[in-house]
């Protein structure tokens, strides 16, 4: 899919297109968007990359998995230091390990800021989310919204506060990639219908565990509800042992054949969104309103 996207973008681009817009719903390797050991790729840098260089003049994405991809690369910032300064900020040079060299005088630094060198719209699912949590939840006005892990609680602190109902979270430790070892719930759920939100669900391990604290600590219903559902090798099976009332996904990947498999699992569809993403785009109109608005 990809490869198909960079082909087209190169082609429109060799016919003389004036603009070229890529709309991805799901941006492929989000999750690869820092080294988390030596040696490792930071993929999604690599993809913005390809992008820019096949030709895309904007890219249109929902819910990236870390706002540093969707930022813009600055090649033009100096930065504040003196030439007196400059031996604090040697570049190596090929000769050895010791071997440096120091600019005569100062030079713009590329600031790398961001892992694209063209506007990145990020729409967010959030208020799609809202309207089908308020219409599908009974009694959600006395819910929890729970992170499964710490680096979502901006997400579910915005939901909470959207929905005016308390928030938690769950702070989880991996033994490795993809495997979690433990949880610990930080905060109060007993009888109450807790809502898990996500940006993904892969292997959907993390939430059916957290789904289980979250019923040993006194919930009366668990939902999960994630943005993009990637659904990988067990999930479909782990999702219907579990003990969720629905597990809700959006179509920013096509999920008939996983619907047809577990019935438990419930859609959000986002098309109208990234439609209207479109028409604004196409207009030179803004597309803040989509931030916080489904479009009617």
């Amino acid at each position: 899919m990809l490869m198909e996207l960079l082909i087209m973008i190169s082609a429109c681009k060799t016919a003389s297109a004036a603009r070229v817009t890529a709309v991805m719903p799901c941006f492929p390797y989000a999750r690869q968007d820092k080294k988390d050991k030596s040696r490792a790729p930071i993929s999604a840098k690599l993809v913005a990359n390809m992008l820019s260089v096949a030709g895309a003049d904007h890219i249109i994405t929902m819910d990236l998995h870390a706002s540093q991809i969707q930022l813009v690369r600055d090649h033009s910032t100096s930065l504040p230091f003196t030439v007196a300064e400059l031996p604090r900020y040697p570049t190596p040079i090929h000769g050895g390990v010791g071997d440096w060299k120091y600019p005569a005088t100062p030079h713009p630094f590329t600031v790398a800021s961001g892992f694209f060198d063209i506007p990145v719209d990020n729409l967010y699912a959030e208020p799609a989310v809202i309207k089908w949590i308020m219409e599908n939840v009974a009694g959600w006005q006395d819910s929890v919204i729970v992170s499964p892990d710490a680096g979502g609680a901006k997400r579910v602190t915005s939901v909470a506060e959207r929905l005016k109902v308390e928030f938690a979270l769950i702070h989880k430790e991996r033994k490795k990639a993809n495997e979690v070892d433990r949880m610990v719930l930080v905060g109060d759920v007993k009888d109450k219908v807790a809502i898990l939100v996500d940006d993904m669900a892969d292997t959907c391990g993390t939430i059916c565990h957290a789904a289980e604290k979250l019923q040993e600590a006194g919930a009366s219903r668990v939902y999960a509800i994630c943005v993009h559902g990637i659904l990988s090798g067990a999930a479909i099976d782990r999702i219907n042992r579990s003990i969720f009332e629905a597990v809700v996904v959006t179509n920013t990947i096509s999920q008939e054949n996983n619907m047809r498999n577990c019935s438990k699992i419930q859609c959000i569809d986002v098309s109208m969104m990234l439609g209207e993403a479109i028409r604004r785009t196409h207009n030179g109109e803004s597309v803040s309103y989509l931030f916080s608005h489904v479009p009617l």
